[in-house]
This record gives C-alpha cells, structure tokens and sequence, in this order.
C-alpha cells in the first residue's frame, strides 16, 4: 500500500502562486510514476502534470504549460507541482496520484492509477 497526501493548497488572487506537495508513505520506491490531476465542480477529473521515476521526463496539459512546473525528490519521497500565474480557470480540487506499471501513452489517464491522496483546494480570486 502506498499513501499519499497533498498540502499546500489555498486561496489566491490571479496571477499568484502556489506549490503544491504530495508526499509519499508505506510501500513506495522512486520507480513510481506520479500524476497531479484537478477537478473542478461539474467537471471531470482531468489531467495537470506527471513526472516519470527518474526525474527527468515530464508532461503537461496543454493548459498549464509555461505555467506550472512539476518536479520530485526520491529521498523525500516528494512531487511538488510549482504553479504560477494562476488563473480562476485553474480553481479545483487537485489530487496526486502514483502507480508503479502506467505507460506513457496512458499518464494522462486517471483510471490508470492505483493510489491517491485526499485532494487539497485550490481557489483563484479574480
């Protein structure tokens, strides 16, 4: 089992920034592949940004890129999803999730993942 929670969560005004974190427990290791994806009221859960186990290779909805920045720390077993200039459009819940057997092709996918954290608000004031 592998548990997750996110912090930093919050309420800003537009063109702010927050960071999220999500941190991992229980069974984990730095081959899992971790997504943060939103969902705001009425709407479907939709993909933000996922991280591959190295580091390296990143992915972005096309709606947040140049924006947000997503990056882990395998020692501390963290994901951070970095957002700036945020918009209303960007208020949701957002929720991190990881597996350890998702592809590529199906990162975008939230029927994919195993493992999800409780989700934190985020709320952008126009």
């Amino acid at each position: 089992q592998v548990q997750l929670v996110e912090s930093g969560g919050g309420l800003v005004q537009t063109g702010g920034s927050l960071r999220l974190s999500c941190a991992a427990s229980g069974r984990t290791s730095s081959n899992y592949v971790v997504g943060w994806f939103r969902q705001a009221p009425g709407n479907e859960r939709e993909f933000v940004a996922g991280i591959w186990w190295s580091g390296v290779i990143t992915y972005y909805a096309d709606s947040v890129k140049g924006r947000f920045t997503i990056s882990r720390d395998n020692a501390k077993k963290t994901v951070y999803l970095q957002m700036n200039s945020l918009k209303p459009e960007d208020t949701a819940v957002y929720y991190c999730a990881a597996d350890s057997r998702i592809t590529t092709t199906r990162m975008r996918t939230w029927a994919e993942y195993d493992y999800w954290g409780q989700g934190t608000q985020v709320t952008v004031s126009s």
